[in-house]
């Protein structure tokens, strides 16, 4: 069994920031105290002057494999995610083929036991034919349901309203949705179309998928949770009006029986209509970067435990598909390298205090989706591990970018703060600007 002693760390974790010795013994951490004698046989990491958070478990990621792995594997995505102090995450259904049957779903786990990095897990994505898939879930080995209820690829949009009811009524896990409503979508492209044809310029997706365009959509998802008693989290909020929908949490342990839930992305977080003008399609994403006032009221959202979890919806697309015209070039931005530094980025500026980072990216992950033992620094806890350097300054450039695409909005950007060290299962996983690859993560099991 390898032991490994991270000496001198500042811990954050729970609500408190203090000093500590973390010992981890094999894949777990066996004992927290303020000094803690190196066993011989330990490897010891010196963590004086840097801070020792949980891994960040991203809820919300599209790493492209199967069918589209030009733009991205589970292999060169995970990599890029531990860099960034991601030790596991959640992945989407939208491939190819689709992962809507339980053999798809499967055949997804396969590729990742013996590619991923970081620790994994992976939606069924819904449709309007596929509730018997659905109704076998094992509630302790999958994460759950992805329902677009708007724009989606394939056949995911789950538009059959007697369809939407059945899933909500009788999903055996939960519920996650993509909220937008494609006909006021479908009208706000023809009125641009109209304007500018089809040189509609970047900055207009803020409006095409407009707030209104979201607010019906999360308004109906909220609706059917309620009538049906269904456990929903609703994805990516961008929009001041839809904050209206969700109540705050007031313990984060609230979050594994409370039935409504919803997080934001860091984009929306970190980007705004602005930024349209200098990064065009690099941040065309749906739902959309929207308007300096929906970034605030976002921000304050997650301040106020309104929204419970911050994600990424990491989705690459290479360099020359988003060179396109504004209806050609896909919407999708690369983040899993760089979310943790841009959350850091919202501390030096007096946005977040650590404490709220660590919550939202981790705490919050485990309970709402009843992850077994993971997402805390606890004795007995898996050691999935991130030591920050908030002093040590962080350039992208084409050099350090580890998405297969190849290229990051952040290009260029230089970040207060860097990734020192990524533990995942008590190993390795990235130290000093590289990933050990010989590292792999564990499907995610479920405490439900």
């Amino acid at each position: 069994m390898n032991k490994l002693l991270i000496s001198q760390a500042t811990l954050v974790n729970e609500g408190r920031i203090y000093a500590a010795d973390v010992l981890i013994e094999g894949e777990r951490i066996s004992k927290i105290a303020p000094h803690i004698e190196a066993p011989s046989d330990a490897l010891v990491i010196d963590a004086r002057g840097k801070h020792l958070i949980p891994g960040m478990i991203d809820d919300q990621v599209h790493f492209r494999e199967p069918g589209l792995t030009h733009k991205g594997t589970i292999k060169s995505e995970s990599r890029a995610a531990v860099a960034g102090g991601t030790t596991s995450f959640m992945e989407m259904p939208n491939v190819n083929p689709q992962t809507t049957t339980i053999e798809a779903l499967e055949a997804k786990y396969a590729i990742a036991e013996h590619a991923s990095v970081a620790n994994y897990s992976f939606y069924l994505g819904a449709t309007n034919d596929n509730l018997d898939q659905i109704k076998q879930l094992d509630p302790k080995r999958n994460c759950g349901v992805k329902i677009f209820m708007g724009s989606s690829t394939g056949n995911m949009l789950v538009d059959n309203q007697e369809t939407l009811a059945a899933i909500f009524r009788d999903s055996p896990v939960l519920l996650v949705t993509h909220c937008e409503d494609t006909p006021t979508i479908a009208v706000n492209e023809q009125t641009a179309r109209e304007r500018w044809g089809e040189q509609v310029p970047m900055r207009e997706h803020a409006h095409i998928r407009s707030d209104e365009a979201c607010y019906r959509s999360s308004s109906l998802a909220v609706k059917l949770a309620k009538e049906h008693g269904a456990k929903l989290h609703v994805l990516h909020l961008t929009s001041a009006k839809e904050l209206s929908l969700f109540t705050p949490s007031h313990d984060v342990k609230e979050l594994r029986s409370k039935q409504i839930t919803a997080e934001v992305c860091v984009h929306h977080l970190f980007f705004n209509e602005n930024d349209y003008e200098t990064l065009g399609s690099q941040i065309k994403c749906n739902p959309s970067v929207k308007t300096v006032a929906d970034q605030r009221a976002l921000l304050d959202a997650v301040r106020n435990d309104v929204l419970d979890i911050i994600a990424t919806d990491h989705a690459p697309h290479t360099w020359e598909e988003k060179q396109q015209s504004y209806f050609k070039a896909p919407s999708g931005i690369p983040l899993v390298q760089h979310s943790l530094l841009a959350l850091l980025e919202l501390y030096h500026n007096g946005v977040f205090t650590l404490e709220k980072i660590v919550q939202k990216t981790s705490h919050a992950v485990a309970e709402r989706y009843e992850i077994e033992d993971r997402g805390y620094i606890r004795e007995g806890y898996y050691a999935d591990l991130v030591l920050l350097d908030l002093g040590k300054p962080y350039v992208v450039s084409d050099g350090n970018i580890l998405y297969l695409c190849g290229w990051s909005p952040f290009n260029g950007y230089r970040f207060h703060s860097s990734i020192d060290t990524t533990l995942v299962n008590g190993q390795i996983a990235y130290q000093n600007g590289q990933v050990t690859d010989a590292v792999l993560g564990k499907r995610l099991s479920f405490d439900r």
